[in-house]
């Protein structure tokens, strides 16, 4: 996850660093950008994120090698390693966002905050 308010470019730049890396000492199997899309909860106040996914086969090493460039490179939000067994299916798309509605006044009846009547 990726801090937007960082130019395209250096957010670019650093995916192309980490894809080298990967490349270098393994072996990518797919690549995904999911965009800018909103985050579950703010990280530093921020609400959204750029989304990049890389699915890739390589030795423990570069795992803590990428486990640490990405700790420190500046535009870095969040990142997460996962082992995944090599037959799972690559998933074709990002996931989708959930659609926020704002109440209606029967949930804020159902809620006990409705109209009160007179009997």
């Amino acid at each position: 996850m990726l801090d937007p308010q960082v130019e395209e470019a250096d957010r670019e730049k650093l995916v192309s660093e980490t894809k080298s890396a990967i490349e270098a000492n393994g072996s990518l199997k797919h690549e995904d950008n999911w965009g800018i899309r909103e985050m579950a909860y703010e990280i530093d106040r921020k609400s959204e994120a750029d989304y990049r996914w890389f699915r890739f086969d390589a030795e423990r090493e570069l795992l803590g090698t990428l486990d640490h460039s990405l700790k420190i490179a500046d535009g870095v939000m969040r990142f997460r390693i996962f082992k995944v067994d090599p037959e799972a299916p690559v998933l074709p798309a990002p996931p989708a966002t959930a659609v926020v509605m704002a109440p209606t006044g029967d949930d804020d009846e159902r809620r006990g905050r409705g109209r009160y009547r007179e009997d």
